[in-house]
């Protein structure tokens, strides 16, 4: 995947350099493409980033190290407990039509 970076990344230089100098020797149209390939440029990094942190953006750690749930807004806690408890309802019936002890079973919450 980085080498993968790096060839993209060479390769929006090269042809931001190719363009640049199409633009300054009077190809109006070439000023779209020294701003576009930088871009690209950028894009790539976002995206490498994004893939080598797997979307973790909003997973925050509390001190102990624990994974913290993003907070819920009072007035949707009801909708929340509702769909967990419906998401609940539908891992028992399906564990029930395999034949498997539903997820949970035999455990109680804390």
């Amino acid at each position: 995947m980085h080498a993968t970076l790096v060839a993209a990344l060479l390769l929006c230089a090269v042809a931001f350099r190719f363009e640049l100098g199409r633009a300054l020797g009077g190809n109006g149209l070439s000023w779209a493409y020294v701003f576009e390939w930088p871009l690209f440029a950028v894009f790539g990094v976002y995206m490498w980033w994004s893939i080598l942190h797997g979307g973790q953006r909003g997973r925050r750690r509390s001190r102990r190290g624990r994974v913290v749930a993003p907070a819920v807004d009072p007035k949707y806690a009801g909708m929340l407990e509702a769909w967990q408890s419906h998401q609940r309802e539908l891992q028992a019936a399906q564990a029930e039509a395999e034949g498997r002890e539903p997820p949970g079973a035999g455990t109680t919450k804390v």
